[in-house]
């Protein structure tokens, strides 16, 4: 059986969190590990439809995706989570989750500043909030609490998609994870 874990990536919107799973998706897949990335947004409309943006709803969402990745490591897989997961009692409840269940879990900042993340802006989403047709973005007039010791710190506007991949795929083959 291959050991599994969760890889949690939290970071601002449009910090690169999905994009760097992507990459390290592959990686891990040309190893013949079983890797599931369990996207945000996909969550949000599959697994926690109705859930709004109020801090009860940001907990919730957290609590059902951690759960979810727990669930895979658990069984042999490598969870790949990219979510903004913005509060840090969430990320520590998934935390203990883990450790209460015997499971890797290693947690990546993408500690990319909001002021790259607003002109990457992927979704739009620092646009609408400029334009006041959006409140309660992450980061600009709704609040993200960055990890004060992950595993890993990524500073993404300062290397490529693919150094910052493999700055995590080094992490996992340090721990016997990759």
């Amino acid at each position: 059986m291959t050991t599994g874990a969760t890889v949690w990536l939290t970071g601002l919107p449009s910090a690169g969190k999905t994009t760097i799973a992507h990459e390290l998706a592959g990686r891990l897949r040309e190893q013949g590990r079983r890797v599931e990335l369990l996207d945000g947004d996909e969550i949000r409309e599959f697994l926690s439809a109705g859930l709004g943006f109020s801090r009860e709803d940001r907990h919730t969402n957290v609590q059902r995706i951690g759960f979810v990745a727990e669930l895979l490591a658990r069984n042999g897989v490598t969870a790949l989570v990219p979510v903004i997961a913005p509060y840090a009692d969430s990320r520590d409840a998934v935390r203990e989750r883990h450790e209460t269940n015997g499971t890797s879990y290693v947690e990546v900042h993408v500690a990319t500043p909001v002021e790259v993340c607003s002109v990457r802006d992927v979704k739009g989403l620092y646009a609408q909030q400029a334009a006041g047709e959006l409140t309660g973005l992450t980061g600009v007039d709704d609040p993200y609490e960055a990890p004060v010791s992950p595993d890993l710190r990524i500073e993404s506007q300062h290397q490529t998609v693919q150094e910052s991949a493999a700055a995590v795929h080094a992490l996992l083959s340090e721990r016997g994870l990759a």
